[in-house]
């Protein structure tokens, strides 16, 4: 039997679009960026802030303004953080309470813990203060004048 014109038609068709498949498909494998060498990945900023594909100089580089680093700047400029306060609540059973601090009068959690003392409502006590998880936290509790 013999084929028809539309059959031929259809084959051509599908042949075209194969043909088209597998030029795409060279062409995708020509320009990937899989397998690219790492110095053809690499982006360089220069001092403008914008993006080259070449090094800048080290020689130019500006050194003169960049302040020295220092390491803990706390325990080269120690800070008086004694605080002075009166405990307005502690409950000696569970070994926890409040101190108000008598410059802010914030209320600052206490733990029986960081005291060198015996803890007791209306005592006044001078104390640091830490960061603690729910917020502030009184440490080196010690009985103040």
């Amino acid at each position: 039997m013999a084929d028809s014109w539309n059959k031929k038609d259809r084959e051509q068709r599908k042949r075209n679009a194969k043909k088209q498949k597998a030029e795409k498909k060279l062409e995708r494998k020509e320009n990937t960026s899989k397998g690219k060498s790492l110095d053809d990945m690499i982006a360089y900023v220069d001092e403008n802030g914008n993006l080259s594909s070449t090094p800048p100089d080290p020689k130019a580089r500006n050194t003169d303004n960049i302040p020295p680093v220092v390491a803990n700047s706390n325990e080269l400029n120690p800070e008086n953080n004694q605080r002075q306060g009166i405990i307005t609540f502690f409950d000696a059973t569970k070994g926890y309470g409040f101190i108000r601090d008598t410059k802010t009068q914030e209320s600052i959690f206490v733990h029986i813990n960081s005291s060198n003392v015996q803890l007791e409502n209306n005592l006044r006590v001078t104390f640091e203060v830490e960061k603690g998880p729910k917020g502030l936290a009184a440490i080196n509790v010690s009985s103040g004048n």
